[in-house]
């Protein structure tokens, strides 16, 4: 029986090299290199309606709302990953052309062949990153937005947005989003209520 080839190791630099040359972008992990699948419409507008409500406030507080082609370091040498969007207000992320070490907020769009990566394994090792305190997770299929907050004792408080009057507000951050503004300009309709499980 043939035994299936072992996937192929990168060095730091060598992944590095790798992004400087492809017109795809890489996410590293631990010497494996996986592609990351080109985004739908429905997915880049949503992406886009979050990025327009981030950056006022943001421009304010001195800090930079960027977007799914910035690398972050989340464990260096080990785990880099581009979030859909992210903030940062670290001066040394300012300084830096090209890679980020200190977000305090991620926002994934979520796909079908992502989602359950997200929810855990990524997110996982995205509570390493000492500086993060939002995660965000959008559906596509959907109007659910689930917010992940860390709290003063550094634990991780669940918020769901489901309805259409459901608003993210995240305070240390300006953020004041209606659900209807988050999914402007897209096909994708509020969860329906099941039949029977409407309150009466």
């Amino acid at each position: 029986m043939e035994q299936a080839a072992s996937p192929r190791h990168y060095t730091l630099k060598e992944y590095f090299a790798l992004q400087a040359k492809s017109a795809v972008r890489h996410e590293y992990l631990e010497g494996e290199v996986f592609a990351i699948e080109g985004n739908t419409i429905t997915h880049n507008i949503i992406k886009g309606n979050l990025v327009a409500a981030l950056r006022p406030e943001a421009r304010r507080r001195a800090c930079r709302v960027l977007d799914e082609s910035v690398l972050v370091v989340v464990r260096a040498n080990a785990f880099y990953t581009y979030p859909d969007v992210l903030v940062t207000g670290d001066p040394a992320d300012l300084r830096d052309a090209y890679l980020v070490r200190h977000p305090v907020l991620i926002a994934e769009v979520l796909s079908p062949a992502t989602a359950e990566y997200d929810r855990t394994e990524k997110f996982a090792n995205y509570q390493q990153l000492p500086s993060l305190r939002h995660y965000v997770l959008v559906s596509q299929s959907a109007w659910v937005v689930e917010w992940f907050r860390r709290d003063e004792a550094g634990q991780w408080v669940y918020t769901l947005l489901t309805t259409a009057e459901s608003v993210l507000k995240i305070p240390d951050l300006g953020l004041v989003l209606a659900l209807r503004d988050l999914y402007d300009d897209t096909d994708v309709a509020p969860r329906r209520v099941l039949p029977g499980l409407e309150q009466g």
